[in-house]
């Protein structure tokens, strides 16, 4: 992952590093300097020589790395003369701006100006405005305009998490998209940096689901109005759907930033027995939207894999993966809670839910 960048003599000293050990020096373009991976990588020191009309100049980059919790500290030293001086938390991290790469010049073609149009028409307002009709329209065509009312007030308050969290972090909002039979989609303009930006961001929506459960049981003890029974064991299923620690649902994002900050080997066994798993429940319970959605968990993981060694995210220290594994815990105990309350009562109040998720 990309750990550090400074100004030096006039190009950018970038420092690539991973948790295995391996660390990698850029003095622009050019790597300068690279240590082989090694179980010690407390310590390191980057040395190179660069010809200039005065002379030879000696430039140092030394320093230590935590990487659980990340803590950096560096001196960067040219011709023995001290040029920056600093320490880097998991804070900075996060706080730093995900800077994408050059763009290289479009040539023309079908494909490329089909995928344009495509790109322009989303960012468009006018499509969340089309989406959001579309599945107004599908789902009342399905059951009823009430039940569809219902149900995308649960999927933007899930939605309404995911963009809280971004926004939290600073990251650029698109807004939410509400996408006919599959659900809701929050979509942002920036990339994390961090695994715990990851962890906030996926698990804010079912925790804002578990609020409007809450929120909906509370009312039906105080009312005594039913639909406020079925909206909260309605919504609290949903949210425990996408719970499942499975990609690309938000529990298999827990799984995934969980499980790559122990190692990659780890992550990647941990995300092929989230797939194993989600086989099993779309087989066993007919959950036809589950098996749709296995197949682009499926990409996922392959391109995870392929990038297993070049990790651009921040790993989870300790103490974050025990509060990460807590908090998706505690998740799933209060949506389960809910929806075992009102099935005490209600059977039926279970079928709906189901019937949607195996359509």
């Amino acid at each position: 992952m990309h750990l550090l960048e400074v100004e030096c003599l006039g190009k950018t000293l970038k420092l690539e590093g991973s948790m295995a050990g391996w660390q990698q020096l850029f003095w622009g373009d050019d790597c300068v300097s690279q240590i082989s991976a090694s179980a010690d990588n407390d310590n390191f020191s980057h040395q190179f020589s660069l010809q200039s009309e005065q002379g030879k100049i000696q430039v140092e980059l030394s320093g230590a790395l935590q990487w659980q919790p990340f803590d950096l500290q560096y001196q960067l030293l040219v011709n023995e003369q001290l040029l920056h001086e600093n320490t880097l938390t998991e804070k900075d991290i996060e706080q730093r701006q995900v800077i994408q790469g050059e763009k290289q010049p479009m040539k023309f073609s079908f494909i490329g100006l089909a995928g344009l149009g495509l790109k322009l028409l989303k960012s468009a307002k006018v499509i969340k405005v089309l989406f959001a009709a579309g599945s107004l329209a599908a789902y009342s065509w399905l059951f009823s305009i009430e039940f569809a009312i219902a149900l995308i007030l649960c999927l933007v308050f899930h939605e309404y998490g995911h963009i809280k969290a971004m926004k939290y972090f600073g990251l650029k909002t698109k807004g939410i998209y509400l996408i006919p039979f599959v659900g809701g989609l929050a979509l942002s303009d920036d990339k994390i940096n961090t695994r715990w930006q990851d962890i906030v961001i996926s698990i804010m929506g079912p925790f804002f689901g578990l609020i409007l459960s809450i929120a909906c049981l509370v009312g039906y003890w105080l009312t005594d109005i039913e639909i406020l029974a079925g909206l909260a064991v309605f919504n609290a299923l949903l949210n425990l759907f996408n719970m499942l620690p499975v990609l690309p649902l938000d529990g298999g994002h827990v799984l995934k930033s969980i499980a790559f900050s122990i190692n990659s080997r780890v992550g990647i066994i941990a995300c092929a027995l989230g797939a194993i798993l989600g086989v099993y429940v779309s087989y066993y319970f007919g959950l036809a939207l589950l098996g749709f959605l296995l197949a682009i968990g499926s990409v996922e993981i392959f391109f995870e894999y392929k990038r297993r060694h070049l990790s651009e995210l921040l790993p989870l220290n300790r103490y974050a993966q025990i509060v990460s594994i807590l908090w998706y815990v505690t998740t799933l105990g209060g949506l389960s809670a809910i929806i075992w309350l009102v099935g005490q009562t209600d059977n039926g109040a279970l079928s709906l839910p189901l019937k949607i998720l195996s359509s």
